[in-house]
Formats: structure tokens, sequence, C-alpha cells
């Protein structure tokens, strides 16, 4: 058995690089916005305990991203210029920066957090353009109906979670340097949204839609907009300290507030949905990595929400992150579950053969 042990190790570790999912560092960004979530209603213990489970979960990731270049190179570059799987890369960028702030705002490592600033900025740089460039170019294109998703706004995400790394880590250059690329982050992102938004919701209201097809990135429509008042919000706060942003605070807590507003539009319309695909057609909820895309937008939620009682003032909204941050806790512990008996049962199939 000793003997065998080696052998069935690197066939497990084989087959979750080369099946391994191009969005599923959305684990690390769930993990992390549930844990900032927690820190700023007090649960540090909390917070600091699910810190040590992202560096993890990051970690394992990183190795099986790294295995998935060196082993299956030819599987990766099919992702990346795939429409309906590509945009799962920007969960890497996302799950960087994500991680970088918990270090920033629960720690205040401010050298770690530098670091996962300058590897977050450069695999944007690297994804974003690599990305839209390979399907822009593209010659066999499939229909609007199965080539794009709520993944697609995964690219809105990422730059956002640049933007908010960026104006939280100590700078020494330039203060107006750093924090006015903080805000034209913010407004791609911005950018992004409204753009990547306008095709899904034709997509959703306009072309058919079946159980099957209503995925759990859709929820991402509303984290897309969360993460843009968590960002919004930030900037805001970096503004009343007085810099280059103040001249942009009016400007800033309008749209934040815009952001906010479409995040909690969203909610009731995609619970309403998530019902017509469980209870009326009775799609089987089983465990797949795409359901880190509905824990996320509730943990960014209510991450956003806070931030922005602290940015406009509004003590009244409080009341609303005091409920989701248990929902955003049930969500990630159910779906963490589920993930762990899924590789329980993938290792198990998996032999020294």
């Amino acid at each position: 058995m000793t003997n065998k042990q080696p052998g069935y190790l690197i066939n497990v570790i084989r087959e979750a690089a080369a099946s391994l999912f191009p969005g599923y560092f959305a684990v690390v960004m769930a993990t992390g916005a549930t844990s900032i979530a927690s820190s700023l209603l007090g649960y540090q213990i909390l917070a600091v305990s699910l810190l040590v489970a992202n560096c993890l979960a990051y970690g394992l990731l990183c190795f099986l991203t790294l295995v998935r270049i060196v082993w299956f190179p030819k599987s990766l570059v099919n992702d990346m210029i795939s429409h309906a799987r590509g945009p799962g890369f920007f969960t890497l960028v996302a799950g960087t920066c994500i991680l970088g702030s918990q270090f920033q705002l629960l720690l205040g490592w401010s050298t770690v957090a530098a670091a996962f600033w300058w590897l977050g900025v450069v695999l944007w740089g690297v994804i974003m353009y690599l990305f839209f460039i390979a399907v822009t170019t593209r010659q066999q294109k499939p229909r609007m109906d199965s080539g794009i998703n709520g993944a697609w706004l995964l690219a809105a995400v990422s730059t956002q979670s640049v933007a908010i790394l960026t104006a939280l880590v100590p700078w020494t250059g330039p203060e107006d340097l750093r924090l006015f690329f903080a805000l034209c982050m913010f407004m791609i992102g911005c950018m992004l949204y409204l753009a990547i938004i306008t095709l899904i919701f034709y997509r959703l209201t306009f072309l058919r839609l079946n159980a099957e097809t209503l995925s759990p990135p859709y929820w991402i429509n509303m984290g897309a907009v969360a993460i843009a008042t968590l960002a919004g919000s930030t900037l805001i706060i970096r503004g009343q300290e007085g810099s280059l942003l103040a001249d942009f605070l009016p400007f800033l807590r309008g749209f934040t507030l815009f952001f906010w507003s479409i995040a909690s539009w969203w909610i009731p319309l995609l619970i309403g949905l998530t019902f017509w695909r469980h209870v009326i057609h009775r799609h089987k909820l089983n465990y797949e990595p795409q359901l880190w895309s509905m824990v996320f937008p509730l943990a960014m939620y209510t991450t956003g929400t806070a931030r922005l009682v602290d940015a406009l003032g509004t003590e009244f909204l409080m009341v609303i992150p005091a409920i989701t941050l248990w929902l955003a806790l049930v969500a990630w512990g159910v779906t963490s579950l589920g993930m762990w008996r899924h590789f329980a049962s993938v290792a198990r199939k998996v032999g020294p053969g």
C-alpha cells in the first residue's frame, strides 16, 4: 500500500489540475468577502479564521494552476479563448486582490498586501487583454444564448478589486498618483459592468432560458455592483481624508449609491429566478464550482453595505449587513461542505492506475 501511495497522490493531482475549473478562485473571493464582512461587523476571530482558510485555498489553487500550465497547457489555452469558460480566469485576479485586502484590513500587513497588489495588477493586465483579444479575434463564435452569462461580469469584479486594494495599500510614491489610478480602475470597472449587463439583461429577457442555463454565475449580476459599491465607498472614505479624490466626492457619492441601489434591486429578482429553477422546474441542486458565484455576491453585498454606511453616514442601513452576514456564512458553510464531499468522492474514484 505504501508503494502505491505516491502514484495515487500524483494521479489525484493530475486529475485535479486537468479538470480545474477556471473560476475556482471564486472560493477565495467568497471566503475573503465573508472574512472582511465579519471583521467590519466585529467578529474578529471568525474573520481571522476565514483568512487562514483562504490562504490555504489560495495556495492550493495556485499550485494546481501551475501544474495545469506545465502539464496541460493546451487545455488551459482552450479555456482562455472560450466565451463560456474564459471569464472564469478573472477570479484569479479578484481572489488575489481580495486576499491582499484581507491582510491589510485584518492584520495591517502592508508589505504582504502590497505584494498581492503587484501580483493582482500584473494578472489583471495579462488576463484582461488576452481574454478580450482572444474572443474578439476568434473566427467561430457562439450564439449569445450560449456564449454569455453572468460570469462575464467577473471582468468588472476583478477591476474593482484592483481599485479597492490600490486605495488600501500604503504607497511610497506620490499619493495622488495612487488614488488617481484607483479612481481610473473604479471607472473602468463601472464601464465594463454597464456594457456587459446590457447584453446579459437582453439574453435573460428576450432569449429562451431553461433551468439548466440559468446557472449560479447569474448571481454575479448583483455581486459586480456590490463590489462597485465597496470600491466607491472606499474611495469616498479616502477622499474625506483630503486628497485628489476630494474634488470627485459628489460624483462618487451619487455613483456609489446608484450601484448599491442596483445591487439591492437584483436580490429579489435573483431569489425569484432561483425559486423558479429549483422549485418549479425541480432542477437538482448538486455541488458545482459555480455555486461559489452565489456565495460571493451575498458576502460582498454585506461588505459593500457596511462600508457604504461609513462613507455616507447612513446608520439606518446597518440592519442589512447584520442580517445578510449570517446568510453569507450559512451559504459559505453549506457550499464548503458540498465541496469537500465532492472532493472525497472524486479522490475515491482516482486510483494509482
